[in-house]
């Protein structure tokens, strides 16, 4: 029996071990559900076609394997593209499927008209309209080949009447379709690594998302070398916090023992990261970096070698043939100044810190210390991101997700969602500011919908505190009718939707509030009011910003004297 387009492409999903499909059924999806609903994939139906993308990017960056989202004709596509976004910024495998009117209608501006081929054309590796059942078991292949080659979004466009039509041809080849594999770096490469860090007597390792999976082979390195380790924040999860290798985070995500560290090392080497923020990465010196991606190579900081390589084959060739070093003088500097740094942090995360105010720090320090050890994070964008990253304290066999590359606000709730889809039983934890969960609140819904029992923790402070933060830096008075809004109750918002609501004003309610989300089932939102007026921890600031800050503040003051 022949089988319709979109029962081709259904079955191709299936095959290459996709178990999700996120969207929203509209008219021109119709008969793809049909043929979902003959299939053994799940149909996630979520509130907000962006929820979908956000969703399937989600599970995607958890993964690395395909994750599919769809729209309906017209807005119902229109909405996936902010979402998609996510994945391809993370370089994450995601299929992004748009319906379409029947081709009669084409070209006629009949209602809902778009062109999606042109509309995601900027999120896509590739995008393509199936325009006939003859083609389509080829453009699917590729599609999918795509997403998986370039880790990021490939897009379909499914004109009704084509995907209700029978397919002419099977879809061949589909054991090619998998995830791109590990390679090692060339043996010349490694031998000019391993030459380099001979003769380099303080030598920095940074740690970045592609060395997940190779924590031993880091260890290992670090001891042999007398390295610290330090990471960005999508390598945070790798390793334990407390792992005497592991020195913490770079950046404003970072500590002071971490700048000094990159500031004064003989050589940093660079292992699958493309940490954007050269300010704090070295001016001088020497900088070696490993990557899959030759197009990342050298364009974060002066870089004396590149390599083409994934991390865990590429270390263990180093291993194989770099010399141990003796001298432990860096590696005791960066941990006397590691240990300083972490204590200042236990003490602004005591909850006893203030009698009346939750601190933010305190409320992340919280959450970490009552989570399960294999629990999933999931930060959202804003100054929530610096208490979250901060203050988690990581057991090394929990994960962390977030919006790093495009620092999206409003993208833990959806992209929570997509992740606790994969194991229900698994603990879900989406860190969000009030601003952010405001933005998708509806895909709480999704939650409740489907079962999906995600923690969603609020740092409720009633406004946008990073966009008060920027504006103090650059010298100028935050603009707080812009940045400031009311909150409606967040814990009865949860009960009237059929989840659970708990609330936190004072500290003594702090743990208590938490403990009974994280032991209830189903989906929860913890609405925690905490102190609006933080500043986080800067590992280094130049002094002109201070300066900044300082006038910003003398304007705030004057302001609010003259009701302006």
């Amino acid at each position: 029996m022949s089988q319709t387009v979109a029962e081709l492409l259904v079955d191709a999903l299936e095959e290459t071990g996709v178990r999700h499909i996120f969207g929203l059924i509209g008219d021109s999806l119709n008969p793809l559900a049909d043929a979902v609903r003959k299939s053994q994939i799940e149909w996630i139906g979520v509130r907000h076609e962006e929820g979908a993308a956000l969703a399937a990017a989600g599970q995607a960056k958890l993964t690395g394997t395909l994750a599919v989202c769809a729209g309906t004709t017209g807005p119902g596509s229109t909405h996936l593209v902010a979402g998609l976004y996510e994945a391809s910024r993370d370089h994450a495998p995601v299929l992004a499927l748009s319906g379409d009117m029947p081709r009669k209608f084409q070209g006629t501006d009949y209602i809902q008209t778009t062109k999606p081929d042109l509309l995601f054309r900027d999120v896509s590796l590739y995008t393509e309209t199936i325009n006939s059942p003859e083609q389509a078991p080829k453009v699917i292949h590729q599609a999918i080949a795509a997403a998986y080659a370039g880790r990021g979004v490939a897009h379909l466009t499914l004109p009704q009447d084509v995907i209700a039509g029978k397919a002419q041809a099977v879809l061949t080849s589909v054991a090619t379709l998998k995830p791109r594999q590990e390679f090692p770096a060339s043996s010349e490469d490694v031998a000019e690594i391993v030459r380099r860090i001979d003769q380099a007597a303080r030598v920095l390792i940074m740690c970045g998302n592609g060395c997940h999976g190779a924590a031993d082979l880091l260890r290992t390195l670090s001891d042999r070398l007398k390295a610290p380790l330090i990471h960005s924040v999508k390598g945070k999860d790798i390793m334990r916090y407390d792992d005497p290798h592991w020195m913490g985070g770079i950046g404003m995500i970072g500590t002071k023992a971490v700048y000094n560290a990159i500031m004064h090392c003989d050589l940093l080497l660079m292992v699958g990261t493309d940490y954007p923020y050269s300010e704090f990465l070295p001016r001088t010196g020497t900088v070696i970096q490993i990557d899959e991606r030759s197009e990342v190579l050298g364009r974060r900081a002066p870089t004396v070698l590149g390599v083409a390589g994934s991390a865990r084959p590429t270390l263990k060739l180093l291993l194989d043939q770099v010399a141990s070093k003796n001298d432990t003088r860096f590696w005791d500097k960066v941990t006397q100044e590691r240990r300083k740094w972490d204590a200042m942090l236990d003490k602004q995360a005591d909850l006893e810190r203030s009698a009346d105010r939750i601190h933010p720090q305190a409320l992340a320090r919280t959450i970490s210390n009552l989570a399960k050890p294999d629990a999933i994070f999931v930060f959202d964008t804003g100054l929530n991101t610096l208490w979250s990253a901060n203050w988690i304290r990581q057991s090394g066999s929990q994960r962390i997700i977030g919006s790093f590359n495009n620092a999206a606000v409003g993208t833990a709730l959806g992209q929570a969602n997509g992740i606790q889809v994969l194991d229900r039983s698994r603990q879900v934890i989406a860190m969000c500011g009030d601003g952010g969960f405001n933005m998708l609140m509806c895909e709480f819904m999704t939650a409740v919908h489907h079962n999906l029992p995600v923690k969603i923790v609020i740092f409720n402070n009633s406004g946008f505190g990073l966009i008060t933060l920027e504006a103090e830096s650059v010298g100028l008075p935050a603009y707080r009718k812009g940045i400031e809004f009311p909150n409606p109750d967040f814990a009865a918002l949860a009960r009237a939707c059929g989840g659970h609501g708990f609330t936190a004003r004072k500290p003594n309610e702090l743990k208590e509030a938490v403990s009974a989300a994280f032991a209830i089932e189903g989906p929860a939102i913890i609405d925690v009011v905490v102190a609006s007026n933080e500043l986080p921890n800067l590992p280094h600031v130049e002094l002109n910003v201070l300066g900044h800050v300082a006038v910003a503040k003398v304007k705030e003051a004057l302001l609010g004297l003259t009701g302006g």
